[in-house]
């Protein structure tokens, strides 16, 4: 006995060491993320403190083009919510579904099979993706709903947006429905419900919270996205809600201004910081969203 709680007392480096490590980890990932936020704050408030840019103007224009005066934001924002609209719509209901199976209805081979498949979306580049949406997904469309759609367009951009999101949505659906106990799906059969029951009215409630916080994570990935709405979703600012027209995201006009010769201390310049804060303020009001919606219906269980 004395010769274990010796044992216990004694010190062990390793561990120490791997402590010492993990906590160096977080405080450095911390460091990141304010020093992101110091850079976009800096350059953005250039952009704010100029006497031609104002509040108003910024978040109440329909017109964005500010080497000629014209500030308002709108049109990148809501192109930027439309293509990620038409992306969730694409992946969540074939993500969700496809967890579904792998997890109540798949056998094991027929899982080994699909995983991998579903996989090799996640690691195909994001351009092979933009240039799909471009001469494939565009003319589909064009065929199927005429000369209403243009070359470039959101909706196509969307469509192939919810392609790429669809294997993080199913592996995290997947991930959330596989942790509900056994116990609740014994408990649905045991009552008379047949596997569809018991996994719609059962398993799919008890993993409400994981699923929430997939499809939270799978905006902001959208939200996020650069190549994909570069290359088919258009190439200029434009306001409009027609999923058929071009518009340009924050992302893309990042990637478009950016690529430019643009002179340290313009406007132009700027802008793109301020474009960049927005984008990182929208990104951080979904991830709080999603803390908050899987705390409040989270499942614990015994």
């Amino acid at each position: 006995m004395n010769q274990s709680l010796d044992l216990r007392k004694k010190p062990r480096i390793g561990e120490g060491v791997i402590q010492t490590l993990l906590f160096f980890a977080g405080i450095l990932s911390i460091f990141i993320t304010l020093a992101i936020v110091y850079v976009l704050g800096k350059e953005a408030w250039l952009f704010f403190g100029s006497p031609d840019v104002t509040f108003a103007k910024f978040f109440g224009g329909t017109k964005w083009s500010p080497g000629i005066g014209q500030f308002g934001i709108w049109p990148l924002v809501t192109s930027t919510l439309v293509t990620s609209a038409i992306a969730m719509l694409v992946s969540l209901p074939l993500g969700l579904s496809a967890a579904l199976y792998l997890s109540e209805y798949a056998s094991p081979r027929a899982r080994s099979a699909l995983k991998p498949i579903l996989e090799i979306l996640a690691g195909i580049p994001t351009v092979v993706y933009g240039y799909f949406a471009l001469l494939f997904m565009t003319p589909l469309l064009q065929k199927i709903f005429g000369e209403r759609v243009e070359v470039y367009n959101m909706a196509s951009a969307g469509i192939v947006m919810g392609i790429m999101i669809l294997p993080l949505i199913s592996s995290m659906s997947e991930d959330a429905l596989s942790a509900v106990p056994r116990a609740l799906r014994e408990g649905a059969y045991a009552m008379g419900a047949t596997k569809f029951e018991a996994s719609l009215q059962i398993v799919l409630p008890a993993a409400l919270s994981g699923i929430g916080a997939a499809f939270i994570l799978g905006i902001s990935r959208a939200v996020g996205e650069t190549m994909i709405v570069a290359v088919a979703a258009g190439a200029g600012p434009n306001f409009t809600f027609n999923p058929f027209k071009a518009a340009e995201t924050m992302t893309g006009h990042i990637a478009r201004i950016s690529g430019g010769d643009l002179p340290y201390g313009t406007l132009d310049y700027s802008s793109l910081f301020a474009i960049a804060l927005m984008l990182f303020l929208v990104t951080l009001v979904l991830n709080l969203i999603s803390q908050w919606f899987v705390a409040k219906f989270r499942e614990q269980y015994e």
